[in-house]
């Protein structure tokens, strides 16, 4: 009976110690901030960007921001219109001319934003 007990005991510390770090351990996020899209606009203008990593930044939507959600969408919505699929690997810009500008317009506004954002938060 002793050895059923220390049994036990042993099997429910180890469940409740797991429990335990399930509870406190969490999921990690990537939160997407202005200057991430500021970069990545960035590159794409210089042509520097993969079509992977802008896959990736412009693929995943943001929820604690509406207006950079908008943003996303909206730079989602230009590699539609006038991004084709390899183009980089062909050695070309990852938007044609049209995109670019466009991209370019975007990534002012957003600058721009983001200035007007934190000089009301320093006052």
């Amino acid at each position: 009976m002793a050895l059923f007990l220390t049994v036990f005991a042993v099997c429910m510390l180890i469940f409740g110690s797991m429990v335990v770090i399930l509870l406190l351990s969490h999921t990690p996020r990537y939160r997407t901030e202005p200057e991430h899209l500021l970069t990545l606009f960035d590159k794409a203008l210089e042509n520097r960007v993969g079509e992977t990593e802008w896959n990736a930044l412009i693929g995943y939507p943001i929820r604690h921001d509406e207006y950079l959600e908008s943003v996303r969408r909206r730079a989602r919505h230009l590699m539609d219109e006038h991004g084709r699929h390899g183009r980089v690997a062909r050695g070309k810009p990852l938007l044609d001319t049209e995109g670019q500008e466009e991209l370019t317009a975007l990534r002012d506004h957003l600058a721009a934003h983001t200035r007007l954002k934190r000089e009301r938060e320093q006052e």
